[in-house]
């Protein structure tokens, strides 16, 4: 397979996230990956110290230009996740238009990093510009409950109200919609968390067949970083794979985060000790240790199609 993907994320010189969540578990399933850092940090920022650098998008047009000047501009698939300025998000936008222009069947997948349960972790200036002008590129979007609520100006209180908004972030753009975590109450209980995807994909004679799916997803009492880099990542790769079968997409992906996420747990539990709570060190994914089930996860997590 010869599929090259660039991605526009964060960096961290230790730990996993953002790009460094995302090239690693692309690489061991065949990718070839560009990437531009977004910020480089020494660490993520809840540790209790951290420092770095942030890329501005002159810096980032300076990047661009240099790979346009060696004519090395053609994508398969373009990965964004976080990004705290609008006028380098702006920048971004222009880059995959132009990029789409020499890859008309280049795909988008965007993570609309913005907030969660509430609360914005980004200037707000950030959001008409994923709704305006980001999502309407996008082919596959993986927003969490608070972000495609924000995007549509619609709440979810309900399984209904969240087919309702995810059918209005189709009309905006994306063929391939995914609500990775929502508050809604899961069947078995507290235990699990509740995430749903929607796929319409237009065939060839003109119709539209369409899949809407529905996963119980296990918690893990502890706060991971880097893991909606990783599902976003891994949704990628596995569409690729299964581009008219969200349901097998969506297992795989999933079932690769709950072998990442044991593995880490268990481990970061054994550092800290009997008692104790592990440190954000402790529990930085444990994702060299699981390119087995990286490549070939065992589905732990099966979706339910409606």
């Amino acid at each position: 397979m010869d599929c090259r993907v660039l991605s526009v994320q964060s960096h961290v010189v230790r730990g996993y996230v953002g790009n460094k969540s995302a090239i690693f578990p692309l690489q061991v399933l065949g990718f070839e990956v560009d990437s531009i850092n977004s910020v480089q940090f020494s660490n993520h920022t809840g540790y209790g110290h951290w420092k770095g650098q942030v890329l501005t998008a002159d810096e980032l047009n300076v990047l661009y230009e240099g790979i346009k000047l060696n004519n090395v501009t053609h994508y398969d698939y373009i990965l964004t996740g976080y990004s705290r300025d609008k006028s380098f998000l702006e920048k971004v936008v222009d880059i995959i238009q132009e990029l789409k222009k020499t890859n008309p069947s280049l795909v988008y997948v965007c993570d609309p990093v913005m907030g969660d349960q509430g609360a914005m972790y980004v200037p707000e200036d950030l959001l008409p510009v994923y709704r305006d002008k980001v999502v309407p590129l996008a082919h596959i979007l993986t927003p969490n409950q608070f972000e495609a609520e924000v995007l549509t100006g619609k709440k979810i209180n309900t399984k209904e109200d969240a087919l309702k908004v995810m059918d209005l972030l189709h009309e905006m753009g994306p063929e391939t919609v995914v609500l990775t975590s929502t508050e809604l109450p899961s069947k078995h209980g507290d235990e699990f968390l509740v995430a749903l995807g929607s796929q319409k994909i237009m065939q060839p004679d003109g119709t539209i067949s369409s899949q809407k799916i529905y996963m119980d997803i296990p918690k893990v009492d502890a706060v991971f970083v880097g893991t909606g880099d990783l599902f976003a990542a891994m949704l990628l790769a596995w569409t690729r794979n299964h581009p008219r079968d969200l349901k097998t997409a969506c297992e795989k992906t999933l079932s690769v985060m709950h072998h990442v996420i044991k593995r880490t747990f268990t481990y970061a539990n054994e550092m800290a000790g009997p008692g104790k709570r592990p440190s954000p060190a402790q529990l930085e994914l444990r994702m060299v240790q699981s390119k087995a089930d990286i490549e070939n996860p065992a589905i732990v997590v099966e979706a339910k199609v409606f």
